[in-house]
Formats: structure tokens, C-alpha cells, sequence
């Protein structure tokens, strides 16, 4: 079983350092739900040892949330969930459009309803998931903050907000994770987010920790997405540059073997070993969570960490950030 573990500001049981990320299980941008294998999957992972589920009302529309409910109420266990809120969505033709909306009557609808869908009558970890340009931080926090007071949430974490903005949140709000993307080839955080992390006692919650498949080791140059995968759009998957990253990964395949590691293996642990980080461990099927104890018990020696400098300065000299993610603030 896996038993490395952490402790997150509000929480008062450690959670596992390596969460399952559910963003896939809602189906939205990964080919549709499949529910049975969504459920099955998040109990691999909770018999894996993993304890901490990571969600998202976008993740689906509502659907993710529902089906992270209905896996938790079939298996009696002690897990934890994280979802988000500041998110907002409306039918355009046949496709929905999201949008960034943290108002603070859309923040209390949201818990509300994530209350519902995930089955339960406090939320162990409520994030926002973007910042919202068009309403203030500190009016945002503030309704977390009583939503907080009045038992409804354990916990409070951002996602995707600058030392700034995180700034104006902890005036008015504790502020306990921090949730960046994180991955061998997404490194920019190492400059700002993960010392302000440090320095403020919060855990991040690192998503992306295996760059979309990319870093599970299962990819070739014929690897093809359908256009409902936004790995369609992704541009590291786009020829030229899906070469140059299977070619780095290949390497890192390498360096893993020197551990008699995957590389997805390795890939987490280097996660794992930048400071006080959560990796997200993103699955839809059951047998995608296998694995998991083998990113315990070891680190990367500061060979290995040089020798990931030097693999992606050869292969991956301008890396792309996911901001092709990044949502469109409200209208």
C-alpha cells in the first residue's frame, strides 16, 4: 500500500501524495464518460492506497463530481475530496462554453451543488480553479471564507493564481494548496509558486503531472487523438514538437531504468521531489492506477535530476506551457 503522505492546513488526517485526478472520468475533452470504468477506477485507487480525490464541476458539467459521489458512497473507506469552483458554462450549438466566474453568489451555488453531486455534507477541499479578472479576490475569498465558517469546507486552495493574487486571497482567507500544473516538461512554477509555497505552509497539488499521457511511456509518433480529445489541440502533440517530446521521453525511459522504474514512475517521483507537492495522477480506467506504490520509496539522485536538465535542454529547449488550457474570462 502506498504510505507516503502529507498533511493539508484544514485536514486533519494526512492524505496520500499522489491523488487521482478525475478530469477524464467526466468525459468532457477525453472522448466521453464511461461510468462503470470511472467507478471501478477510483476504487483501484483507493485499494492502491490513494486517499485523496481530485475533482471538478467543469470536469464534465457536474458529471465527474457525480460519479466521484456515487464510487465513494458503493465503497466504505475514510477518503477525501478536493473539487473547484469558479467555473461557469452555457450552451453554444452543440458545444458548451466555459468561462471564468468566481462572483460570490455563484460561488455558494457551486458548493451547494458539489454538497449534492458528491454526496456528502462538507467538502474536504474547495478550490478556485481560475482567477476571475472581472470580480475582486478578496470578494471571492471573503464568501469561501464564511462558506468555510459555516462547516460547508474543511479547506480552501487556488488553482492557477500568481503569488499576487494569492497575496489578496490570504488577507481575507487561509489558503492551504496551491494548484499549478507540474510535470518534467511544465517546470515554470520552480521560479515562483513553489517557494511561496514553502514560505507560506501550503501544499501544492501539482495537475499534469504526467503532461496528458505524454510522460506514461505508452506514446509513439502514431499516436493519434480524436478531435473530442484536447490532446487534439495540445500543441506539444503536434508534429514537429510531438517528435522532439518522445524523443526526450524515450531517454527519460533510460534514466529510469537505472531504478528498474517506468517512467511513470520516474516521472511522479521527480514530481514528488520538488518540495511539498501532491502529484495528480489522472485515470479513467482501472489498470491506469497500477503503479502507484512504485513512485514510493526512492528519490532521484542529483545525477538524475542533472541528467534531466541536459535531456531536455537537447530535446525540449523551448517547452510549451499548457495555457492553451486556460478558460476565457466572462463576457
Amino acid at each position: 500500500m502506498a504510505t507516503n503522505t502529507i498533511r493539508i492546513p484544514g485536514i486533519d488526517t494526512p492524505v496520500s501524495r499522489v491523488a487521482l485526478g478525475t478530469w477524464a472520468i467526466g468525459g468532457w475533452m477525453w472522448g466521453g464518460p464511461d461510468d462503470e470504468n470511472g467507478i471501478r477506477t477510483i476504487h483501484a485507487a483507493i485499494d492502491e492506497g490513494i486517499n485523496l480525490i481530485d475533482t471538478a464541476p467543469v470536469y464534465g458539467f457536474g458529471h465527474s463530481e457525480e460519479v466521484v459521489g456515487r464510487a465513494l458512497a458503493e465503497k466504505p473507506h475514510k477518503a477525501f475530496v478536493a473539487t473547484k469552483l469558479g467555473l461557469n458554462w452555457k450552451k453554444e450549438g452543440d458545444d458548451e462554453k466555459v468561462f471564468r466566474d468566481s462572483r460570490p453568489t455563484r460561488i455558494r451555488q457551486e458548493v451547494e451543488d458539489s454538497l449534492r453531486r458528491l454526496r456528502v455534507e462538507t467538502i474536504d477541499l474547495e478550490q478556485i480553479h481560475w482567477p476571475d479578472d472581472k470580480t475582486p479576490i478578496d470578494e471571492s475569498a471573503r464568501e469561501l471564507q464564511k462558506l468555510h465558517q459555516e462547516g460547508k469546507i474543511r479547506a480552501l486552495g487556488v488553482s492557477n493564481f500568481s503569488p499576487e493574487q494569492m497575496d489578496i486571497f490570504r488577507e481575507v482567507a487561509p489558503l492551504s494548496t496551491i494548484q499549478p500544473p507540474l510535470n518534467l516538461f511544465e517546470r515554470t512554477i520552480e521560479k515562483d509558486i513553489l517557494p511561496y509555497a514553502e514560505k507560506h505552509n501550503a501544499v501544492i497539488l501539482a495537475y499534469g503531472s504526467l503532461c496528458r499521457g505524454l510522460l506514461s511511456g505508452k506514446m509513439n509518433k502514431d499516436t493519434t487523438f480524436p478531435k473530442s480529445d484536447l490532446r487534439s489541440t495540445d500543441p506539444k502533440f503536434q508534429m514537429p514538437k510531438f517528435a522532439q517530446y518522445l524523443a526526450a521521453v524515450d531517454e527519460f525511459k533510460e534514466l529510469a531504468a537505472k531504478h528498474n522504474k517506468s517512467v511513470l514512475a520516474f516521472a511522479v517521483r521527480w514530481v514528488l521531489d520538488q518540495g511539498p507537492v501532491i502529484a495528480l495522477w489522472g485515470a479513467r480506467k482501472p489498470e491506469q492506477v497500477s503503479g502507484v506504490n512504485d513512485v514510493f520509496g526512492w528519490q532521484l539522485t542529483e545525477e538524475d535530476k542533472k541528467a534531466v536538465d541536459d535531456i531536455l535542454a537537447r530535446h525540449v529547449p523551448d517547452a510549451i506551457d499548457p495555457t492553451f488550457m486556460a478558460p476565457p474570462n466572462r463576457d
